[in-house]
């Protein structure tokens, strides 16, 4: 089982920009994906971004490509997701996961969500 624990979430203008980070702990890394998930008030929780640890490939979705950066510490076994030009609109509950990227066909790991708010 991977330990996952969020961090970097807060207020910020539109414009602004955020870091969010996800230590993971528990087992090896390398096998794993990580994904960032947010869920806004009355929404349901969609996927934002992912990297494949072992490759640092990266996948996006449409609405932060552009805008949003995902990145993995290796050496600390956390990964980053920078999140420049902000929109009230990606106000949410972020999410970080964790999958066996070879194996798994579902995020089975979450941390507990931290809070981003970005005000107009």
């Amino acid at each position: 089982q991977v330990q996952l624990v969020e961090s970097g979430g807060g207020l910020v203008q539109a414009g602004g920009s955020l870091r969010l980070s996800c230590a993971a702990s528990g087992r090896p890394f390398s096998s794993y994906r990580m994904g960032w998930f947010r869920q806004a008030p009355g929404k349901e929780r969609e996927f934002v971004a992912a990297i494949t640890w072992s490759t640092g490939f990266q996948y996006y979705a449409d609405p932060v490509k552009g805008r949003f950066t995902i990145s993995r510490d290796m050496a600390k076994n956390t990964g980053n997701l920078q999140m420049n030009s902000l929109k009230p609109e990606d106000t949410a509950v972020y999410y970080c996961a964790a999958k066996r990227a070879a194996s798994d066909p579902n995020y089975a790991n979450w941390g507990q969500g931290t809070q981003v708010t970005v005000s107009s």
